[in-house]
């Protein structure tokens, strides 16, 4: 991208950003960071630049009120357009709640989701990990610039990210940790996602501002309950009052998620641009037809009628589920495993 296009690229979608006169006039453009910008993006092949009207920007992040006029990308680009359950919590997690977070996280991921986090300590780092352990992608949206890594201690994390997902910020790359940011960085994380996984939380957890950012932008929210002795768990058990889904296995979590992760793959089939790995696309219907199979017996005209495929397909699917020890083949049907 050239200095001239990039400038009028940002004038224009100032411009057409769905945002207040005031608050249009407050956003002027510094064309000396937009220098630097595009000289960032020359640094490497996998620093990307990407502005509100480019075909890859993220197209629920379109949908809310105040999107990123501009988004700082390092890493695999195409991730960016998978349906992603973020999963935030506590920086303090317990043992018992990293390994939560770590457990979901693998198993969403095998499902075909992408999993978004801000690559903080504890839940969030448990769950980027679950990720670049089994090659699965994952997006951490940092509340700095692009190269500051924060935490320090998470340089390896950071690189490790980046070969199967991507780091993605809207600050500026010299941008340091400022705590006023990390807020606005929440938005991005709910944003990207369909929806939002609480694990571990007290009342004062920067991970509920996520949580009540994805309620007002329309996203299912989800929570995981624990022990009433202690703070851990209060911000969910809150959450739980206030509607959140109870989530015990990654089950509970596809059944609320499948139509509008099938909504999400029929606007993508949309965009002739977006080219998915074709492992990825075998992936993600498997979500769906998950939802569709009870604890309890279920026929497979039932998982046929459900899911609106073939029945020879069907058949292939769920013989993959039952490989990933998803299900069990019973006389008649298929039962779902409540995994623990």
């Amino acid at each position: 991208m050239e200095v001239d296009d990039l400038r009028q690229r940002l004038e224009h979608e100032r411009q057409a950003l769905p945002l207040s006169d005031k608050r249009l006039h407050s956003l002027t453009i510094d064309y000396q960071k937009v220098d630097a910008a595009l000289e960032w993006q020359q640094q490497s092949e996998f620093n990307h630049l990407i502005c509100f009207s480019d075909p890859l920007y993220p197209p629920l992040l379109k949908q809310l009120s105040d999107p990123p006029t501009v988004l700082f990308v390092k890493g695999c680009i195409e991730a960016l357009v998978l349906p992603y359950l973020a999963i935030v919590g506590s920086r303090n997690a317990s043992p018992g709640g990293l390994q939560v977070a770590y457990q979901l996280a693998s198993e969403m991921s095998a499902l075909g989701f992408g999993i978004c986090s801000g690559m903080a300590m504890g839940i969030d780092g448990a769950a980027h990990k679950a990720c670049v352990d089994r090659s699965q992608r994952t997006i951490a949206v940092l509340g700095t610039g692009i190269d500051t890594i924060y935490p320090r201690r998470h340089r390896q994390l950071y690189e490790n990210i980046q070969q199967q997902g991507c780091i993605l910020s809207e600050f500026w790359p010299d941008v340091g940790p400022f705590a006023g940011n990390f807020p606005k960085r929440n938005r991005i994380i709910s944003g990207l996602s369909l929806g939002t996984l609480v694990v571990e939380a007290c009342r004062k957890s920067g991970s509920l501002i996520t949580a009540r950012l994805a309620m007002e932008q329309g996203r299912e929210v989800f929570a995981v309950p624990g022990s009433i002795l202690g703070g851990y768990h209060q911000g969910c058990h809150d959450l739980l009052r206030d509607g959140a889904k109870l989530v015990e296995t990654a089950a509970d979590i596809v059944g609320e998620l499948a139509s509008l992760t099938a909504f999400h793959l029929e606007e993508l089939a949309l965009c002739h641009h977006i080219q998915l790995q074709q492992d990825e696309i075998c992936h993600l219907p498997f979500s769906s037809l998950l939802a569709s199979v009870g604890y309890e017996a279920t026929t497979i005209d039932a998982v046929v009628e459900h899911s609106g495929k073939t029945i020879d397909l069907v058949l292939e699917q769920m013989l993959e589920l039952e490989l990933q020890g998803w299900v069990i083949a019973v006389p008649g049907g298929y039962v779902r495993v409540k995994r623990s």
